[in-house]
């Protein structure tokens, strides 16, 4: 059997089912177009960073268009960027007037994004900063865009970090109050050990990070929070970042809740000018590789300056759709397996029902170790059309054209061709 992780606060049930969400990365970098950290690496002040606030204007959102694509790639949640580092709120925060409806736009755009997404059946979650970039009260540190000024440290002895996380409660509240029922809560992140020319990190003590978990247990307790309040426990998932696993994430020796968050290119927020963007059969590649290993995908995109999916996003996640359309049976409702793959495959399992995902396409033959006397019937999963297989016979005589077996494995017979199928998947019904 696959490993089963403890039970957490929130509810991973559906979660652990779905495996596959989109995540949205947008404000006002989207209008830089150069990463969202743009103002962090290029060390912007705020009085040049205005520029971006007073020309926001997304005139093209349509968050329907959005949960319509996301829907159609087979993605079954979203969590989207309340607010990122930059500090600036896609929704009608009454603590702040660094937000959407005061700027051209004018409109509050989390309200309806919330709505049409759930109009498609799907969950609904949000990341929300811990750091941020533009409150006055935020001391500079390390990662902060003012961080090598030479009056930083002086700047710090008039904020107060106590104030800020008034600030960061006060919004979470808002979160939790205003949007109905939630199912992921996203804070990002906490970073306690740097320190840059005297100045140091923030983590648990500098949120209140027991204090934020409290307000989101009590108001929203089945939602599922990530692990990056700098809290040892009552987190319901690891988050790995850009990077996959090279088996089921463990803590402790265990095995947990996790969800890989990755992006199409190199940046989260919209970057124009990057060409490093990940093809269609490798995003496929993995999110099989993820559920393959007991996790979620979080795949991300990041709108325009004028509320659009860059075509190159929508080009992928239309191909994933294709994808899974035909295939979505091998991921949703799927775990790790505990048969062996062989070489250039993964397996995905449901109960009785187990994946075999060709990652490279084999000349006519697939051995498979330890399934002799298991399978019931096989079949590509695409086109439900059917696959022989046959238990060879290790001792058997062997001709020029017949070949010895292995004890306890089955050989697949493939055609020689590959199927129209970026990954094709053979479907394997077990006794």
């Amino acid at each position: 059997m696959p490993p089963v992780p403890d039970k957490t606060p929130g509810d991973t049930s559906w979660f652990v089912h779905d495996r596959f969400g989109l995540f949205i990365h947008w404000g006002l970098y989207a209008l830089a177009a150069r990463h969202e950290w743009v103002k962090n690496r290029e060390k912007i002040r705020d009085e040049d960073y205005e520029k971006y606030f007073k020309h926001f204007d997304p005139d093209l959102y349509d968050p329907n268009l959005w949960a319509a694509e996301a829907a159609g790639a087979g993605m079954k949640y979203f969590v989207v960027t309340t607010k990122h580092h930059e500090g600036f709120c896609l929704w009608d925060s009454a603590l702040t007037e660094y937000k959407s409806t005061r700027t051209p736009c004018a409109k509050d755009l989390l309200t309806p994004m919330v709505e049409a997404f759930r109009r498609q059946g799907m969950k609904v979650g949000f990341y929300h900063s811990l750091i941020d970039w533009h409150h006055p009260e935020f001391p500079i540190d390390g990662t902060h865009p003012r961080r090598d000024d030479e009056d930083a440290l002086e700047k710090n002895k008039t904020r107060d970090v106590r104030k800020y996380a008034d600030y960061l409660y006060g919004q979470t509240r808002e979160l939790l109050t205003q949007f109905g029922h939630l199912d992921v809560m996203w804070f990002d992140f906490s970073y306690p050990n740097q320190l840059h020319r005297g100045m140091r990190g923030k983590g648990k003590d500098d949120w209140q990070s027991e204090r934020l978990y409290k307000l989101v247990r009590e108001l929203q307790p089945q939602v599922i929070l990530n692990d990056r309040l700098d809290l040892p426990s009552g987190w319901d998932m690891k988050t790995p970042e850009q990077y996959q696993p090279r088996e089921w994430l463990q803590v402790g020796g265990k095995p947990v809740v996790w969800e890989a968050c990755q992006t199409f290119s190199g940046s989260w927020g919209y970057y124009r000018d990057e060409y490093s963007w990940k093809s269609t059969e490798l995003l496929i590649h993995m999110l099989i590789d993820t559920v393959s290993k007991g996790g979620n995908l979080l795949l991300n995109v990041g709108p325009t300056g004028r509320g659009e999916f860059d075509a190159r996003a929508i080009d992928r996640l239309r191909g994933m759709g294709q994808w899974m359309k035909r295939n979505s049976r091998s991921i949703n409702g799927c775990t790790a397996s505990d048969f062996t793959p062989p070489p250039d495959g993964r397996y995905t399992q449901n109960g009785k029902r187990l994946y075999l995902h060709l990652f490279a396409w084999p000349f006519q033959h697939v051995h498979l170790p330890d399934l002799a006397g298991k399978i019931e019937y096989a079949q590509f999963l695409h086109d439900a059309s059917e696959v022989h297989y046959k238990e060879m016979d290790p001792h058997a005589e062997v001709q020029n054209m017949t070949q010895r077996g292995q004890p306890g494995t089955v050989t697949l017979h493939l055609p020689i061709v590959k199927p129209d199928q970026a990954v094709p998947v053979i479907e394997l019904f077990l006794k």
